[in-house]
């Protein structure tokens, strides 16, 4: 990495830093916002949902109008939308206005992670190419784990909003490293905006994403999840109909006939879900089967954010030099696969240093050697001048595919835990029982990711040898 390229990376590294932070730092924060807030139990789910419902539904588009109107622009704007949906959290005095400040930053953190790795796809090749992204993942890595971490430590200490100060200064401060840093958008040919397009494919998205987090509190036939999935297929459909015609679609459908595109978009789906869940687990794991209480559970997973920090930084760049992202997306993949496995073998009263730490390592090498590879398979199958589309449409998979994962583990969970209450067990058999079944239905998704890898990606499918060859080889 060249020294005067480092302001840069070190600008677009921290935004998405910022952005995974702020996707987790209210964990640990909820009971004290339950409370302060009187909130219900659908409100508290939607504190959270709130996010997850913004950020997912729309950062394919942000990415599109990263493209268009110019990834400078659309940082900025991001990094403001999201310091000002901090600010209006913090001063929030009710349900209403908390859920609200929540989709805002949604929306912010939706235009900057894509608008932050489209400069990376757009700007280095080769070898600075993955290590920025290498980076990039460590930083994705660390901010959703450190996020419980700084979460509990200010919410002990200061109180819940100061969580939402936090990451509006963070926010502040990311978006005046990039109007300094960037460059200004230069001008280039001009291009058409999908207007229609875009619309339904964020309607889409937003439905998948609305429907998934309505699951748990709704039900799997609820009005609530029925009429998103209807909306979610009419959009979709109407998106493929209204791209066939476009001139210049938001995602060109015939990138999807790509084997690295399409394969890459399924892996990722499931990846995102053994990767996004496994933290969200692993925390209520040491709460709630090892005992500890919230702000020491936060340090508990620090370790997590070190050594995904260290893997990515240290190791990453290596092993995609050595092995190519195709393959360290597999590596990844059955790391996640055997973590979730150990996961699901842990009980009360084992010891976190001994049995519980190496588990986390392994977990936090997954999630390093699975997600930044992922994202170079996708891009490498997309023009470049598409950089945007191809961030976003990553991002944008992952975070529905955690959304879904979630919600399907969440499920298994509930499901074990109340056949165990039935039978006479207590709170902790159930606890144990149900997290070791949503363990092993992560590990599931992990070993579905790993084999539709293994055959879709180009360098992994075996070649078929040709006449000459078997002639050569005799």
């Amino acid at each position: 990495m060249r020294e005067r390229n480092l302001p840069l990376v070190l600008t677009l590294v921290a935004a998405q830093l910022v952005v995974m932070l702020d996707s987790s730092i209210l964990n640990v924060a909820l009971p004290s916002i339950a409370e302060d807030l009187g909130l219900t139990a659908v409100g508290t789910a939607w504190v959270l949902n709130a996010y997850f419902l913004t950020f997912g539904g729309l950062l394919l588009i942000s990415g599109r109008a990263a493209d268009i109107f110019g990834r400078r622009r659309m940082f900025l704007i991001g990094a403001t939308v999201l310091a000002a949906g901090s600010v209006l959290g913090g001063f929030a005095p009710d349900e209403t206005m908390l859920v609200l400040a929540r989709l805002v930053q949604g929306a912010g953190s939706a235009m900057l992670s894509p608008a932050a790795m489209s400069v990376i796809l757009a700007t280095f090749s080769g070898p600075s190419k993955t290590r920025t992204m290498a980076w990039w993942g460590a930083a994705s890595t660390a901010g959703g784990a450190l996020g419980v971490t700084v979460g509990g430590i200010l919410t002990g200490a200061l109180g819940w909003q100061s969580v939402m100060f936090v990451t509006a200064a963070a926010a502040a401060l990311v978006g005046g490293a990039g109007w300094l840093r960037l460059e200004r958008d230069a001008p280039a040919t001009r291009r058409t905006f999908d207007a229609t397009g875009a619309a339904l494919i964020t309607l889409a998205a937003g439905a998948v994403v609305f429907g998934v987090l309505s699951i748990p509190h709704a039900g799997l036939a609820s009005v609530d999840v029925v009429v998103a999935a209807v909306v979610a297929l009419a959009a979709g459909i109407g998106f493929v109909l209204v791209e066939r015609r476009s001139s210049d679609p938001v995602l060109s459908l015939p990138a999807l006939r790509e084997p690295r595109v399409a394969g890459g978009i399924v892996v990722n789906l499931l990846g995102g879900g053994a990767r996004i869940a496994c933290f969200v687990l692993v925390a209520l794991l040491i709460q709630q089967v090892l005992g500890y209480e919230p702000a020491l559970a936060g340090l508990a997973m620090l370790p997590t954010s070190l050594a995904g920090f260290a893997i990515s930084t240290l190791v990453l760049p290596r092993a995609l030099a050595r092995f190519g992202p195709e393959r360290v997306t597999v590596m990844g993949l059955i790391m996640l696969l055997v973590a979730h496995l150990l996961f699901a073998t842990i009980d009360n009263g084992m010891s976190y240093v001994w049995r519980v730490l190496p588990v986390l390592v392994i977990a936090a090498a997954g999630v390093a050697f699975s997600f930044t590879p992922t994202t170079l398979v996708i891009s490498s199958g997309m023009a470049a001048r598409n950089a945007g589309v191809s961030s976003g449409l990553a991002s944008s998979t992952a975070q529905i595919g955690g959304a879904i994962g979630i919600a399907a583990f969440g499920a298994v969970d509930a499901y074990r835990r109340a056949a165990v209450l039935t039978t006479g067990g207590t709170d902790l058999a159930a606890a144990e029982a149900g997290l070791s079944a949503a363990h092993v239905a992560a590990a599931i998704a992990a070993a579905a990711a790993t084999l539709l890898a293994v055959a879709t990606f180009p360098s992994l499918r075996p070649r078929r040898r040709l006449p000459d060859d078997v002639d050569a080889a005799g």
